[in-house]
């Protein structure tokens, strides 16, 4: 991370500047309080580690709400009763406290509605936690792939607008935010719902906040089993494309109501995006549409495989190919560009043993070991 150090204040403690994220948040940094010997940012709120225990009821099992490759979630209530998601950061962090502080800063400058806002952290020890906004309807994973009686409340509409949102919180770190920041993780289970089903991402910038053998962008793979691009997997290398494969394997998954990967379905059917494929080749893309929605009058057949075209366009192999996420919300709400005018190529799969399935018909055993420089790989399925 880039600090800079400006002129000491009165008592002699200096003052620093992440610049991790963009140049603009310097100013929100010039007002500072010390603790202890830990210097911490006005903007971001000091949570005390004993106040964060009570509140999740000493980080009970039964309010754990999620877990993934950048920690576990908990829910917890405030001393003023406000409801908040606290996620515990996996890794011991090698950042200094005042240099993690300083990037929680950043990362809690950017704000967007369909990002979720983050409220402070704490920093003891080896602790790192993150406290964000509590969401009332979880993760879009809860309400999608959950009972029956819950995802019939996800109607089109909803779909819809949960699609775009997505969309453009995207837009925003990918195209907006300077320098860009790539998600990394994009599933549905980091999609959390508000009251009314509005859409915000989470642990957007996360792998700033962790030591650098562990969120190396170019030395480290960590994602979910499905929603990963391949060459991200093949090289380590991560750009924007590999966060639009992810987006599109989400976008399929949201309009059929479908796990991205399900062995209880017959073989050739185990993986979304190779039955998306194979339903798009056959001119039967409409049936992959999620059946319950033949209850909803706001159901349009011809803008739900509008919107898988979309999402098959993001998930083709060769990531030159996928579009932009901006392109990507033109698509799927303008006529400025016909998504059915448009060539699709195939798209390239990881499968449940690694192995990489590439357009040109050729696979490679366990793709995540074949650079000598990468470490091992962190794969999450769920």
């Amino acid at each position: 991370m880039c600090l800079t150090k400006s002129k000491s204040n009165s008592n002699g403690s200096e003052r620093f500047c992440g610049l991790g994220i963009s140049c603009w948040v310097c100013s929100i940094f010039f007002k500072t309080k010390d603790f202890g010997s830990v210097q911490f940012l006005q903007n971001v709120h000091n949570f005390k580690y004993k106040e964060l225990k009570v509140a999740t009821n000493d980080f009970h099992p039964s309010n754990k709400i999620g877990e993934g490759g950048f920690g576990s979630v908990f829910k917890g209530k405030l001393s003023d009763g406000v409801a908040v998601a606290v996620k515990v950061l996996s890794a011991e962090s090698k950042q200094g406290d005042r240099e993690f502080m300083s990037e929680l800063a950043s990362l809690s400058s950017i704000r967007h509605q369909n990002l979720v806002k983050m409220r402070g952290g704490c920093v003891e020890g080896r602790r790192r936690i993150i406290v964000y906004d509590y969401m009332e309807h979880n993760s879009l994973a809860h309400i999608l792939l959950g009972e029956e009686k819950i995802r019939s409340k996800l109607g089109w509409r909803a779909r819809r607008e949960i699609c775009l949102g997505i969309a453009r919180g995207l837009v925003h770190i990918h195209e907006e935010v300077k320098p860009h920041i790539v998600h990394r993780d994009i599933k549905a289970s980091n999609i959390l719902l508000e009251k009314n089903f509005h859409p915000r991402i989470s642990d957007f910038g996360l792998s700033k906040l962790l030591p650098q053998n562990i969120s190396h962008i170019s030395t480290r793979v960590a994602g979910t089993l499905g929603y990963l691009a391949p060459e991200y997997a093949i090289t380590g290398h991560l750009t924007r494309k590999s966060d639009i494969y992810s987006f599109g394997v989400l976008i399929l998954q949201i309009v059929s109501g479908r796990s991205i990967v399900d062995f209880d379905m017959e073989i050739g059917e185990h993986y979304l995006v190779e039955k998306a494929w194979e339903m798009y080749k056959g001119k039967k893309l409409v049936d992959l549409v999620d059946s319950s929605l033949e209850l909803d009058g706001n159901i349009s057949e011809k803008e739900a495989v509008q919107f898988l075209k979309v999402g098959l366009l993001c998930v083709q192999e060769k990531s030159s190919l996928r579009p932009r996420m901006s392109t990507a919300i033109k698509l799927m709400t303008t006529n400025e560009i016909n998504v059915n005018n448009m060539k699709i190529g195939e798209p390239g799969v990881i499968t449940d043993n690694m192995d990489l399935k590439l357009a040109q018909g050729t696979e490679r055993s366990s793709p995540l070991s074949i650079t000598a420089s990468m470490q091992s790989p962190q794969i999450y399925l769920y």
